[in-house]
């Protein structure tokens, strides 16, 4: 009869541990389980909380962005203009309208889904008041504090700018601190030696270069993107093909300069000098010359200092889903009643699960900070066992001060999860918590069960 009640258990066990198995092994096991922020642990008392640090996944950041452009009427079609082809002076048959919707090329179209045939693009009027320069800020914000993770990709539908600077803020835009410069010539544009960031350490990873490398071939209709290469410094502690991400990790947890060079709130794109393909302008034909962009791409996460797994966009806005007692925009802070130490960022160490630097309440008794060392003990006894936010107490227990749960007649354990023996052979049919897995969500089903067998789920995987 027994053997027969675990049949499935043991299936459903089979089946999550392959899935697990093909979901893990595209991906390096030192990336850590960050998109995870606590999980149940079996102890002698029974079950309780063990806390890690987390951060949501990296996603498309353009989806969340608001973009302004400087001057403001930059954009062309107002009045309506014919274009040149660069690279064919003599080939005026592309004209820009705003007052037509498919010759209208406004900001939102360096945002919108690519593939479509024709390309969809924002273009800038042409260059009608030279010598007077064509200059364009293209500002890119989040209201929100956001993470890199992947190289910045700027798709250009006419001739890649001679010259143009990568600019980020950390301060929704009241500062700016140049990324990197883009020239054909970055002595004579910017008095700077050219450099690739092929040609950065881990000592200079934080240098601010002028790169000639995407600033040529303005013909090429493979040769039109403009990168910050976030990966290639990645690599520098991570390894060629980022496996080593623990080393990174490290590095992260440690030097705060070299997060703040990962994270923003806002971007600026500078538009300096747009493509001419000579040496010359040719003054008698200036509508060849203007500035086109058909993607962008911003590859990141929110930044929740490792105190949430998740981040919505609501009211056009977004915010991090706190966890940890912590709260505010970024989990910058400890929610009120939850100073028993001062608040603290998580932490990626130890790898895999790090260090989670949970706010507790402050009406504990003496308290010591958690370190990498006393993370399991530490959380364990500081962990809010029962309250709204996590798990209730089960079959009709009721939650007291947060750490333990008073249970209804005939349950006992932490939760209030196994039924109470209550005389010879009233427990014969029952195993750790399972009388008590009929009244729970089915979310807790799995989790129970996986705490009920560990040594049984380990075997099978």
């Amino acid at each position: 009869m027994r053997s027969a009640m675990l049949l499935p258990v043991l299936f459903a066990l089979q089946a999550l541990c392959t899935s697990v198995g093909h979901a893990m092994q595209h991906y390096p096991a030192v990336w850590g389980h960050y998109d995870v922020c606590k999980s149940q642990i079996y102890t002698e008392e029974g079950l309780a909380w063990d806390y890690m640090a987390c951060q949501p996944e990296a996603t498309d950041m353009t989806e969340y962005l608001r973009v302004t452009l400087d001057p403001p009427n930059i954009t062309c079609g107002d009045p309506p203009e014919t274009y040149c082809a660069l690279e064919n002076p003599y080939m005026c048959n592309n004209e820009c309208d705003a007052a037509t919707e498919e010759l209208a090329h406004p900001p939102e179209l360096m945002f919108d889904i690519e593939g479509r045939n024709p390309t969809t693009f924002w273009q800038s009027t042409s260059w009608k008041k030279y010598p007077k320069p064509l200059q364009v800020n293209i500002t890119l914000s989040w209201n929100k504090t956001i993470e890199l993770t992947d190289d910045i990709v700027l798709t250009f539908e006419s001739g890649r700018p001679e010259q143009m600077v990568l600019e980020k803020s950390l301060d929704y835009g009241r500062t700016w601190t140049p990324y990197q410069f883009y020239a054909t010539d970055c002595l004579d544009a910017f008095t700077m030696e050219p450099k690739t960031a092929n040609d950065l350490t881990q000592q200079t990873l934080l240098d601010i270069i002028c790169t000639e490398d995407y600033s040529r071939g303005y013909v090429w209709k493979n040769d039109k993107t403009v990168r910050f290469e976030i990966k290639d410094r990645f690599a520098l502690f991570a390894g060629p093909r980022l496996h080593n991400m623990a080393s990174l990790y490290g590095q992260l947890d440690t030097t705060k300069n070299l997060r703040d060079f990962f994270t923003i709130t806002d971007l600026r794109i500078r538009l300096l000098k747009p493509a001419t393909g000579a040496t010359m302008v040719d003054e008698n034909n200036l509508s060849r010359y203007f500035y086109a962009i058909s993607d962008i791409k911003v590859q990141g996460r929110c930044k929740c200092n490792l105190h949430a797994n998740s981040c919505v966009f609501d009211k056009g806005k977004l915010g991090c889903e706190c966890e940890h007692n912590t709260t505010g925009p970024d989990c910058s802070r400890c929610k009120k009643h939850y100073h028993g130490r001062a608040w603290s960022v998580g932490s990626y160490l130890p790898i895999p699960k790090g260090t989670a630097n949970i706010c507790i309440p402050s009406n504990h008794g003496p308290v010591h900070r958690a370190n990498a060392s006393s993370l399991g003990v530490a959380n364990r006894n500081q962990a809010r066992v029962c309250d709204n936010a996590m798990l209730r107490c089960q079959n009709g227990g009721t939650c007291h001060h947060h750490q333990r749960c008073h249970c209804s007649p005939g349950f006992t354990g932490i939760l209030c999860e196994r039924a109470r023996c209550q005389g010879p052979g009233d427990c014969d049919d029952q195993l750790s918590g399972q009388a008590s897995l009929h009244h729970h969500p089915i979310g807790h089903q799995r989790t129970l069960t996986l705490v009920v067998f560990p040594l049984l789920f380990v075997s099978l995987c």
